[in-house]
């Protein structure tokens, strides 16, 4: 009978992938981020593991989106008062911290509990093209990553 394998936490191998976002769109650039991060780019994926790779995305500043979303597309966020409440949206967000961008939009697209938690923490992002990372020896992203999300939100 054939088992199925685990694999154990010391067996993990984790790469590091930079993505250079500038010209990228939001959306399908943070799909494929949240794919790399969860781990379902390897063979060995298993759900309940945080097998994932880190990902440093440079140039955050430069990503695109397509329609009204410059000036309509709106983020929130609560000091915990009463009334506390702040909205600014998406140009103004881009101006003031555009790495926050991308770290909202793959944080929302990860599970929603302590793995995902720990799945954005190997999250980089940086406004420009330098990053503190370069010991890691990060290997450049691969465009199939993001083809692939592309192709299967086409077909669905």
């Amino acid at each position: 009978m054939n088992k199925t394998h685990t694999p154990r936490t010391d067996e993990i191998n984790r790469r590091w992938w930079v993505i250079d976002l500038e010209g990228k769109t939001l959306g399908r650039a943070a799909a494929a981020i949240a794919h790399v991060l969860i781990g379902k780019h390897k063979p060995d994926f298993t759900p309940h593991l945080d097998n994932g790779d880190f990902v440093i995305a440079i140039n955050c500043g430069k990503v695109k989106v397509t329609g009204k979303k410059m000036k309509d597309k709106m983020y929130y966020r609560h000091s915990g008062y009463p009334g506390g409440i702040k909205e600014e949206n998406f140009e103004r967000l881009l101006n003031r911290k555009p790495e926050k961008i991308i770290e909202l939009a793959v944080k929302n697209m990860l599970p929603k509990n302590s793995l995902g938690r720990a799945m954005h923490r190997k999250l980089k992002t940086y406004a420009g093209t330098n990053h503190p990372h370069k010991a890691q020896m990060p290997e450049v992203f691969p465009e199939k990553f993001i083809k692939k999300v592309k192709e299967v939100k086409e077909d669905g």
